[in-house]
């Protein structure tokens, strides 16, 4: 659960512009084509987004890539056209590699508080710093995630997606 509640974290923090990938040696594989501003493994999903409700204009992670058992820090910035009220969801999916860990609906609004924010938010700018921890105990593998972020009345704020590859390293420094 702590892993679904990192990765709701990150991707909702996005939304109102960021909880969190894994790291030891990985590699961030993106399309430049939908990346999303800044230094992050994050890019927009394949479909129309000129009537989302956010406007994400930077997620910087430090560092990039995570890393296991270290600190991750998110930065992100975005305009909000619209309030965001109780109600709001995500359709949160993340895979390692073809093996689905995660498929569900998550109340946006509860999934938040994880970074310091709550419903409702109100249109404007929005900045936002959070700092997480990221455990080290993550397999190492090719992590896909997937969260479709929706207001309580369907209209779309957002949809993010992210494919990381996560490798170890033995306590002598070599790769497993």
């Amino acid at each position: 659960m702590r892993f679904s509640t990192a990765c709701v974290a990150t991707l909702s923090a996005s939304v109102a512009s960021a909880g969190s990938w894994f790291g030891g040696s990985q590699e961030v594989i993106v399309k430049d084509v939908q990346k999303v501003p800044g230094e992050s493994p994050l890019e927009f999903c394949d479909t129309d987004h000129s009537n989302d409700i956010v406007k994400i204009e930077s997620v910087d992670l430090l560092p990039n890539p995570p890393e296991t058992g270290a600190e991750l820090v998110i930065r992100a910035t975005g305009t909000v056209f619209e309030t965001i009220e109780d109600g709001a969801y995500v359709n949160l999916v993340v895979k390692y590699g073809l093996i689905r860990l995660i498929s569900t609906k998550a109340d946006l609004c509860e999934q938040i508080k994880n970074v310091d924010l709550e419903c409702p938010i109100e249109k404007g700018i929005l900045s936002l710093t959070k700092s997480v921890e990221i455990p080290k105990e993550v397999p190492p593998g090719t992590y896909n995630v997937y969260a479709e972020v929706v207001n309580h009345d369907d209209k779309p704020i957002t949809c993010l997606q992210a494919t990381v590859k996560f490798g170890g390293k033995t306590d002598l420094g070599n790769e497993l």
